[in-house]
Formats: C-alpha cells, structure tokens, sequence
C-alpha cells in the first residue's frame, strides 16, 4: 500500500479531511472516537495495523470529524447530527454508493444514526467499544450518574492540560500498548483537539442517547468489545447488541478501550470476516422504512381570519404564507410532504435541522400577521412512493395539535437526538396522544 493522501469533502459549510487507503472490493467507512488526526494516526501502531488490515480487503475511508485532526474548527461541539451528515459528505465525495460503517468508541452513536437514517447505503455496521448512552436513568441502571460524568469531564479536563496528563488518560485506555504506542496516542490526540474542544466534546457526549435508534437499524450488526474495557463497561456492549435487530456480540478478554497492536489481530479476525460475508450476501432493495424527523405546521384560527379577510384577501394571505414556508424547508433541507389547507407536513433527516426550520417559519409567517403551532417527532417512517407514513408521522400531527401558538413541540426522541446542538427545551411533562397507545413526553423548544 503506497502513501495516503489527506483529501476534504464539503459537509454544508464545513471541510471535512479523510484519507482512503487500499482498492478492494467493497468500501468500509470508519468513524473516529472522540478525537482524531488523519495523519497522525499512521503512527500509532495499533490503528496502523487495524487500517492496514482492513485496506488488504476492502477499500478503507477514514475521517476525521468536524471540530478534530484536520478537518475546519466549529463553534461549540458539533452536534451527532451535524457528524453523522459528515458520514455522507465523505462518501459522497469518494464515490461510494455503500459501505460497511465501522464504528468506533464515541462513532459508535454516529454510525448507528447514519445507518438508521440511510438504510440503502449502509452494508452493515462494526461496532467497537461504544454505548448507546452514557447518563444514568431508571431504564439504564448501566450509565453514570450526573456527578460522576461531572467529575469526569473536569478530571479530564485538567489532564488534557499537560502532554503528561494526556499520556495518562491514554495509558489508562491502552493498558497493553507499548510506552511509544502509548506516546503516539497522546501525540495525536493533543494535535487533534485543545484541551476546552475535549471538554466540550466530553459534555456533549454524555447527552447523547440514541436508545430509540437501536431498533430502527436494518444491516447486519457486529458488536464486538473487550470484557474489561476500562472506559466502557460490558454492560453497554450487551446492550447495543440486544436492541439492534440480529445482531451478533462478541466478547473479548480484554482490559483496553483503545486497541494495541496486541489486539488488532483478534479484531481483526472477528472483524473482517463477519465484513465480507455481510457484502457477499447482502440483496440491496429499497429500504420499506427509514429514521426520520417529521414536522407538521398549522395556521391558529384560520377560519376566524379568512372570515375576517374574505375569500381573495385569505387566498392572498395564504399563498404568501405557503412561499414562507417553502423558502424555509428549502434553507433547511427539508422535503415537503404534503399541504392540506392551510397547514403543512415536511420530513427532514436530522431532528436540529427540522427545530430550526419550524422556528424560522414561526418567525417568517409572524411578519404576515400570522401565528402556526408546530410538532415535531422522529421515529421509523414506512417509505411509500417517496413519501413517509406510519406511526411516526400519526405522533408528529397529534404532537402539533397540542402545540399552542406560536409554539414548537417535540417528543422526547427529538430531544435525545439534538444533544450538544445548543436548542433547550421547558418540559411540559406527560401527555396522551389522541389515538396513539401510551403516555408521551413532550418539550417546547425556547432557544435554537
């Protein structure tokens, strides 16, 4: 394999570096950890020998994600929607139609999301040393506790600090590496991110939860962890594998969370294998369902104004308030679904995307004298002729019929979706849906 050269793909407005390495059959995308630096990576031995292993058989692409390594700063910590979009951008820019996801650590999530959002382009996933969520809540008795996460972001914090501090947390994670394995991580990871980009990173990270994905993932799935990773307990690893439809666990001997050149091979082994006969015999029909955030807007009192304007003066009005709405699922990279009367429903692949679109149509149509309610949800939606249907999108209307004026309602899966974006929520508690079976929680969005 000859020498890899650093290349950038356009995600929207941020430049993205990858590297591909190897010319094989079918294409692996592999999403970083927390931190990583494209070019500096090659030296530590571990990921040499991983890229190295995975290239001898498939066509490797490798990035780093935005605000790390090479790729452009951002302000605050991206969000996992804004990284997972980075996924696409990458392999749009290499010409790959498919790949297999291999997701490592914080990728994890990343991956997992991507796959549930872009069924048609993902082979099947590898998932290595992640979790669905890191917080503690009566339904995870697995996650850390509020202070313990706290603690942990400060702790790290101060050792990011020093090179001595970062050499630290990387022996901690590579108990098994060599001292100049261990000296290459830190290296890296001091060149791929400041101390104050990792804590904030670190605190994004604990929001993520993506427990309502797990089972909206269509390819086939190997987790694959080590029993005694120091970092991410077993627990996280079983969980994953139980939620994601078929998928396979495999359990390592193992005390590392960041694989030494000692542990690649039997990565690798497990890896590659499970890699190729997922390619081999994959059958690549349309997707029936997809992850997706659906968005619905109605007019408040519509029939009051249009008895109030009269017929002409209402269609006039109502036409400036469909080119308003238009104009901002189109800023927003939203696909119109339908328009029934004086309302709207919309589709988006990321959740913080579709919150700031329904607020700049909120404040868009406001300058017409007009006030809409807006719900929001995201969930499996059955694919039916370009459109979506199902109970994902039966929540999202009932979300916003109890929306009140002027106000953007999500669910609770939105929420979860949109940790790190800064948008904050009130929680306006449990709620029944007309028609739809249990209690939900809902939040109004107050800030984007």
């Amino acid at each position: 394999m000859g020498p890899v050269k650093t290349r950038y793909a356009y995600s929207a407005d941020v430049m993205v570096a990858y590297q591909v390495a190897g010319s094989g059959p079918f294409d692996v995308v592999l999403t970083p950890g927390t931190v990583s630096q494209v070019e500096l990576v090659w030296d530590i031995a571990g990921v040499a020998a991983l890229f190295r292993g995975i290239a001898e058989h498939a066509r490797l692409i490798f990035f780093d994600k935005r605000g790390t390594g090479l790729s452009d700063r951002v302000a605050g910590a991206a969000t996992l929607e804004e990284r997972s979009d980075d996924i696409r951008a990458v392999m749009d820019a290499v010409g790959s139609e498919r790949a297999v996801l291999f997701g490592v650590s914080e990728g994890v999530p990343m991956s997992v999301v991507f796959a549930a959002s872009h069924p048609q382009r993902v082979s099947a996933l590898v998932l290595y040393g992640g979790k669905a969520r890191e917080m503690w809540a009566p339904d995870y008795l697995i996650g850390t506790t509020e202070r313990e996460s706290r603690r942990q972001v400060e702790e790290n914090f101060e050792l990011t600090l020093t090179a001595e501090g970062v050499e630290e947390t990387m022996r901690s994670g590579a108990q098994m590496a060599s001292d100049e394995e261990v000296a290459a991580w830190a290296r890296m990871f001091r060149y791929g991110a400041s101390p104050s980009t990792v804590e904030e990173l670190d605190r994004m990270n604990a929001a993520i939860d993506i427990r309502e994905v797990l089972p909206l993932v269509q390819a086939p799935a190997l987790v694959i962890h080590q029993r005694d990773d120091p970092w991410v307990p077993i627990e996280h690893a079983r969980y994953l594998a139980e939620h994601i439809p078929g998928a396979m666990l495999l359990e390592v001997d193992g005390n590392e969370h960041l694989p030494s050149r000692s542990f690649v091979p039997r990565l690798l082994s497990a890896a590659v294998p499970f890699m190729v006969d997922a390619v081999s015999r994959e059958e690549t029909p349309e997707p029936e369902s997809v992850l997706a955030t659906v968005l619905f807007t109605d007019i408040v009192e519509s029939t009051a104004r249009a008895a109030e304007l009269g017929d002409a003066r209402w269609r006039e009005l109502l036409s400036q308030h469909h080119a308003c709405v238009r104009r901002q699922l189109s800023r927003f990279h939203g696909v119109e679904i339908d328009t029934a009367g004086d309302g709207f429903f919309a589709r988006f692949d990321g959740p913080a995307r579709a919150i700031r679109c329904a607020q700049a149509i909120r404040d868009a149509v406001a300058e017409l004298g007009l006030s809409v309610r807006l719900g929001l949800h995201a969930g499996e939606c059955e694919l039916l002729d370009g459109k979506v249907a199902g109970l994902a999108v039966a929540i999202g209307a009932r979300v916003s019929a109890r929306a009140a004026a002027g106000e953007v309602l999500v669910t609770q899966t939105v929420k979860d979706l949109v940790a790190g974006s800064g948008i904050t929520f009130d929680d306006h508690g449990m709620a029944d849906l007309k028609g739809i079976p249990g209690q939900w929680r809902l939040y109004s969005v107050t800030r984007s």
